[in-house]
């Protein structure tokens, strides 16, 4: 009886091995087959650091999980970007979003407080304050909404205005028409700083100031070398600093939890290090390009900051949906750092 009962349990203990031996099997199997395909949509030119940074970060991820993860990069909004292409992925598309944190806020309402105009005085303030609580509260928010953000400091530089003409102050850009992305943060932004903002496609906003359907636009050193903003009617740069200029990375949360947890840390890991080394490039770079431009005879001005501060004082009052005091913790916090 003893016997039968032992050759019992021996059988049950090999079957129970060769059970967890083959779901073992199928799994390695399943990661082995493992195959996704992701297009990432942003706006910039080929020329312009974030779309190397974004070309690099996808070829290593390819590299590092032997082909299994594959994003396609698609710059100067081939695909849908801006607002539409942050809806590809709350709709749970295979697609990542590269773009500025403000249109995170059309979704969590205190993002606009940290793409607020005239905030940050560095690169380093605002990467420091993205790793702080008070925005990976807003981040654990996004993911509700359907919104995985694997980056927030792709830093491409701070928006200055770029005008055929010298701005100082406010009352200088009286009756001026900047081009903005179409987005409310800018928007509110500029009419504020004193321009008629009128939101435009990138692609033809080239062809709008050599025109003079606007006077201007606004946008980084990098993007005006990048994409040759030069060569236009526009050579007088004020270095208001009004926004600094970063993206986001953004996927759906469903698509992300869908992919293999060894893989979701590599394209991580790629992420953040592709960031990293964007800033670091930039700050290493932003003086040779001022030096570049300046030789192609754009022209470099200070203006009145305080003036410009006192235009936007309005907007960093919190909007329906936004904290009570938003605004004031993200203060206190860049008040911390200085």
């Amino acid at each position: 009886m003893k016997r039968k009962s032992l050759l019992i349990m021996l059988a049950l203990v090999l079957i129970t091995a060769s059970i967890v031996t083959a779901a073992g099997r199928q799994e390695a199997a399943g990661e082995e087959d493992y195959k996704l395909v992701l297009r990432l949509s942003h706006v910039f030119s080929p020329a312009e650091q974030l779309t190397i940074s974004m070309d690099e970060v996808a070829a290593s991820i390819y590299e590092k999980t032997d082909g299994a993860i594959e994003i396609q990069t698609f710059p100067q909004a081939q695909l849908p970007a801006y607002k539409e292409g942050v809806e590809q992925v709350v709709r749970g598309a295979d697609f990542i979003s590269v773009e500025d944190p403000s249109f995170i806020g059309d979704y969590v309402p205190d993002f606009k407080a940290l793409y607020a105009p005239m905030l940050y005085r560095s690169f380093d303030e605002y990467v420091d304050l993205v790793q702080r609580d008070v925005v990976l509260d807003m981040m654990a928010q996004a993911e509700e909404q359907g919104i995985k953000i694997l980056a927030l400091d792709y830093i491409y530089g701070f928006r200055n205005l770029i005008t055929d003409k010298v701005i100082r102050t406010p009352a200088d850009l009286s009756g001026m028409r900047i081009r903005v992305p179409g987005t409310r943060t800018y928007i509110d932004t500029l009419t504020a700083m004193g321009a008629i903002a009128t939101p435009l496609p990138w692609g033809e906003t080239l062809s709008a100031v050599q025109q003079g359907v606007v006077d201007g636009l606004e946008g980084s050193e990098f993007t005006n070398i990048g994409t040759r903003v030069y060569e236009t009617r526009a050579k007088n740069v004020a270095t208001t600093r009004h926004i600094l200029g970063t993206c986001g990375v953004y996927i759906s949360t469903e698509v992300w939890a869908g992919i293999p947890e060894h893989y979701r840390e590599i394209i991580q890991e790629e992420f953040t290090k592709g960031a990293e080394n964007m800033v670091r490039l930039l700050s290493e770079q932003h003086a040779g390009v001022v030096e570049e431009l300046e030789s192609y005879g754009v022209k470099f001005n200070e203006v009145d900051g305080d003036a410009f501060r006192k235009a936007l004082a309005p907007l960093y009052v919190e909007e329906s949906g936004m904290t009570p005091g938003i605004f004031e913790k993200v203060f206190a916090e860049l008040d911390s750092m200085r």
